[in-house]
């Protein structure tokens, strides 16, 4: 398109207060409105872009107009307007690469994004299978010693953790405004991650072994319900029937390796306790994305420290256990006076020293690589929620379960001999992989990166 231009004169010739005044609003004007272009490189060439549903147009500045005037037979040489002087002509051959470029660099930031999720959740669901096959073989030496493996694993997390951020904390990733960020939620975090706890050990001491990992899908129901509330997240119809096969595909795995009537010989009572610590334990995940999402906004773009909550909250969850552990000791049958004698003998077998240590074969290797790959599940779980979110994390765990149950068919040490695999197992699982990918589907129509020159 041929250029055009346009100009407007005040007829005569401005002062020069005037002039510079006009002048000096104006690049204030042109200041302001730089701020809204995309790129640098547009206010460089010295114009404004405006954008139709066909067509970009770019608004160049073109030097003052001089006119010569005859006044008495002598030619002056006068400048009579530098008010407004534009040339219009068509963008759409200038913005082409830069337009291409930006969508381009967009795009790949989609697919490392998708990619970092990938790669978390596959390590997170490796974690999870380590964690329940170790926690096994980590009571095999233990097994009289069980609330103390609990104890262990509560109170060693805090100064572990805590040692971590103190050394990240000198090596400058953890600054003094993460340090700073409230503390009334991990508070609640440490409350939440407590009550779980205490009901989910109330219930587990009378619940069978196959009826906790079924109810244990109530969890990640009680998540979706909950960001719904609480973040505003709406899921598609493919998210939500893939997240109902998952759960189904684990319910199937376990139930049928058991009787029917599992869930029901200890009562309906205790069924619902454990229903409602998976409360507690996703109102946990979900306040630790809100906490992300805020710590976002305040650190403005920054995002703080997996340490700063994995302390905190442990600290606050320790200081809970602490307060309840009268009622905890009466949950795994010990009086609470004998609790100081029971702690001491636990910490002898743990040790594998003493005469306590008959029958503690196996430790103290088998509970510390119980403990140490715990830490690394819940720093990967952590750390999935704060990259992509807690539903997400949940699934990754979730998965977990079958291939646990597969493992505990194999001839692991320590456990004896090894356990049939259930018959509905194969069908469960394939029923679980089809939830994971119905929910990992995106639809083929995803909407193109819009361009920064286009306005709706």
């Amino acid at each position: 398109m041929a250029a055009s231009c346009h100009r407007i004169s005040t007829g005569n010739a401005l002062s020069t207060d005037a002039n510079s005044h006009i002048q000096a609003k104006r690049n204030r004007r042109l200041s302001s409105e730089s701020q809204f272009l995309s790129t640098p490189n547009q206010w460089q060439r010295g114009g404004i872009v405006l954008t139709t549903s066909r067509r970009r147009w770019l608004i160049e500045a073109v030097p003052p107009v001089e006119r010569f005037e005859d006044d008495g037979g002598e030619e002056k040489r006068k400048l009579i307007s530098t008010v407004c002087s534009y040339a219009l002509q068509d963008k759409q051959d200038v913005v082409g690469d830069e337009d291409a470029e930006s969508v381009e660099n967009v795009d790949r930031d989609w697919r490392r994004r998708r990619t970092e999720v990938a790669v978390a959740a596959i390590v997170t669901m490796a974690l999870g299978v380590g964690n329940r096959v170790l926690y096994k073989l980590a009571l095999v030496p233990l097994k009289k010693y069980p609330f103390f493996l609990a104890q262990l694993a509560t109170f060693g997390y805090v100064a572990v953790y805590f040692s971590i951020l103190h050394f990240r904390y000198r090596a400058g990733i953890v600054t003094d405004e993460m340090l700073s960020m409230p503390k009334a939620p991990l508070l609640v975090v440490g409350l939440l991650e407590a009550l779980g706890a205490v009901c989910g050990m109330a219930a587990g001491a009378v619940l069978s072994g196959a009826a906790i990992p079924i109810l244990s899908q109530s969890f990640l129901v009680w998540q979706i319900i909950l960001s719904y509330i609480f973040l505003k997240r709406r899921y598609k119809f493919n998210q939500l029937f893939g997240c109902f096969l998952v759960a189904l595909g684990v319910v199937i795995t376990v139930a049928s390796g058991s009787s029917a009537g599992s869930l029901m010989e200890a009562g309906i009572f205790w069924s619902l306790l454990m229903i409602v610590s998976f409360l507690f334990q996703a109102g946990d995940t979900i306040l630790k994305e809100v906490i992300f999402l805020n710590a976002t906004k305040k650190l403005k773009g920054g995002s703080v420290d997996l340490f700063v909550l994995n302390s905190y909250g442990s600290a606050f969850q320790a200081l809970f256990i602490c307060l309840l552990l009268p009622l905890l000791s009466r949950l795994w049958g010990i009086p609470f006076h004998q609790l100081p004698n029971y702690l001491s003998d636990g910490a002898a077998c743990f040790l594998n020293i003493g005469t306590v240590s008959s029958g503690c074969e196996g430790a103290p290797l088998l509970p510390l690589l119980f403990c140490i790959v715990n830490m690394g599940y819940n720093i990967s779980l952590l750390h999935l929620i704060k990259i992509s979110s807690a539903v997400v994390s949940s699934l990754a765990s979730t998965v977990s379960v079958p291939i646990s149950v597969f493992l505990f068919t194999l001839p692991l040490p320590y456990l004896g001999v090894a356990s049939s695999l259930p018959p509905g197992f194969i069908g469960g699982a394939v029923v679980l992989v089809m939830g994971m990918l119905i929910y990992a589907w995106t639809p083929s129509t995803r909407d193109p990166i819009p361009s920064p020159f286009t306005t709706s």
